[in-house]
């Protein structure tokens, strides 16, 4: 083995080495402060008592999906517009969409 081949197995080695070191400490720091119980994408997280009566108001209020198959006939049509409707309806309630306080909280609902 030459001198470079050498020179450049022992740069990827110690490469591997420094990022499994520093990726060590980061996991160690994000476990050791907390922070991994708050990390709301892991599978094991549970919501607070709020969030799960926000998810089952959304549950009621699902929207309405149409069909991507099958055929389309009067009635789907008419059930469909009449979903439609009220979508339509609620986006007429807004006033001055394009005002400043359309973008506060009473008005989105939060």
């Amino acid at each position: 083995m030459t001198v470079g081949g050498r020179n450049l197995l022992i740069l990827g080695v110690m490469s591997i080495v420094i990022a499994a070191g520093t990726a060590g400490v980061s996991l160690a720091v994000y476990h050791n402060t907390g922070d991994i119980y708050l990390d709301r994408s892991r599978p094991g997280y549970l919501p607070d008592e709020d969030e799960i009566e926000d998810e089952e108001d959304d549950k009621e209020e699902e929207d309405y999906e149409f069909s991507a198959s099958g055929k389309i006939t009067k009635e789907i049509m008419k059930e469909y517009l009449e979903k439609l409707k009220f979508e339509i309806e609620d986006i007429d309630a807004y006033e001055d969409t394009f005002e400043a306080e359309s973008l506060s909280d009473e008005k989105l609902g939060i």
